[in-house]
């Protein structure tokens, strides 16, 4: 039913217009990529290969923009059936309805359709890894809908395993255990898992230790939502004063937190998820990007919640630099620009990556790195000529529509404008079903 994934083609992308993002961002026209075994083999102008070798495809990338698949470090997959459900709503309006509400009514089988839904929007706008942060695990029935949906979708993956807001009784070791070891024996697979527990803003201090202590347990990274309170104002000093703050946490949020915690955060070795369309629609505070670059933290993009926001990473791109330029410091006053557009297209990339502790695997285009890319039409209508700045052109004009390929592990997931998914006439039809019925009985 889903895609062909049994095996990585051998691929040369002949002659595009490719754009790197490690260290930074750069432009390499006239470019070739060699893809073998699901890795970039090769970069470099005018590789040589044989017109005779019928087991490698060439493809035309003369009018393509090449750049590494987009990373997006915060979103609550599951919530696709829930899309623009909440556009006008609050925090708290969001927090009461689809966490309190609508989240408690969804079935095994409606997280599994939102999941699949979700993580075939994502391969569609070009996001090739996704944090799914998924604190949607009210049985373990919950939690093997939406791995399995993850899988068979084929989008490279971090399940982050969350409780449910409001359900106490669903914060259970014991199934956070046997997620661990029935879906996630490695972290060399194209899914790997990670413990999105409620966090030392919103739990208390005991609680926070028995999931960090977890997580050890269970060699998985954590995600977790910060912001000053309500009940630690300052929470990365509270982990600190626990001797729980540890390198490669994830960050989500943050807006409210005062540069010291920030220092914190950087000291540590941990990372930040901004969400910037959804931290400016529900006023979380003001912009993070040029905080967060300034004190020096490795920062990815996301969407987090498309029931109320975008979820393709050109919107969020867009946002987070058009926010920068305005109160980075949280003053009221204009700054001077201190993220560019090449800072925004390397948070959606190979920051990001770093920022899920992926940055040995994707987000640029280093030898050996796998291959997980996006292919733009170079010669669209809103994008042509990009011969001024390439780099500039993806962040500000670029859309979804403007997709023609994309590639994880090498194997194509869309191509010429089309996902390859087998069955999204049912998916969708599936979705639909859902949302009517979750909408009625909510």
């Amino acid at each position: 039913m889903g895609i062909e994934r049994h095996h990585s083609p051998r691929l040369l992308l002949r002659g595009g217009l490719v754009i790197d993002t490690a260290p930074h961002p750069v432009v390499h026209p006239h470019t070739d990529v060699l893809v073998e075994e699901g890795r970039i083999a090769a970069v470099g102008r005018g590789l040589p290969f044989d017109e005779a070798d019928t087991g490698l495809e060439v493809i035309d990338a003369r009018a393509l923009i090449v750049l590494p698949g987009f990373v997006d470090t915060h979103r609550h997959v599951w919530q696709a059936v829930l899309r623009s459900a909440a556009v006008d709503e609050s925090l708290d309006s969001y927090l009461g309805r689809i966490l309190g509400d609508l989240s408690g009514r969804f079935t095994p089988a409606d997280v599994y359709t939102g999941n699949l839904l979700g993580a075939l929007e994502c391969l569609d706008t070009g996001v090739t890894t996704v944090q799914d942060f998924s604190h949607v695990q009210y049985t373990p029935e919950h939690s093997a809908a939406a791995v399995e949906a993850l899988e068979e979708a084929g989008i490279r993956a971090v399940f982050g395993y969350g409780y449910p807001v409001f359900d106490d009784t669903a914060r259970r070791a014991d199934w956070v255990r046997d997620v661990r070891t029935k879906y996630f024996p490695s972290r060399e697979a194209l899914l790997t898992m990670a413990l999105a527990p409620v966090g030392p803003s919103f739990a208390p201090p005991e609680t926070v230790r028995e999931d960090w202590l977890l997580a050890r347990e269970l060699g998985l990274p954590i995600a977790v939502h910060v912001t000053a309170g309500p009940v630690a104002m300052r929470p990365i000093a509270a982990l600190q004063e626990q001797g729980l703050l540890t390198a490669g946490t994830l960050y989500v949020h943050g807006n409210s937190l005062p540069d010291s915690e920030l220092r914190l955060i950087a000291e540590s070795g941990g990372a930040v998820a901004i969400t910037p369309a959804i931290e400016a629609s529900m006023r979380f505070g003001a912009p993070m990007a040029g905080r967060l670059r300034r004190a020096g933290i490795p920062t990815g993009l996301g969407a987090d919640a498309v029931t109320s926001a975008p979820g393709d990473m050109f919107s969020q791109m867009r946002a987070a630099l058009m926010s920068s330029h305005f109160d980075g410091n949280g003053d009221g006053e204009a700054d001077a620009p201190t993220v560019k557009a090449a800072d925004v297209l390397r948070m959606a990339t190979a920051e990001g990556a770093a920022a899920l502790g992926l940055a040995d695997e994707v987000g640029s285009l280093g030898i050996g790195k796998r291959a997980d890319l996006v292919l733009l039409r170079a010669d669209a209508l809103n994008l042509a000529p990009v011969a001024h700045d390439p780099i500039g052109a993806v962040v500000t004009a670029a859309h979804p529509g403007n997709i023609d390929t994309v590639l994880v592990d090498g194997r194509p997931v869309k191509r010429h404008g089309q996902l390859l998914y087998g069955d999204l006439g049912n998916v969708l039809n599936t979705a639909h079903r859902a949302a009517e019925r979750l909408v009625a009985t909510g």
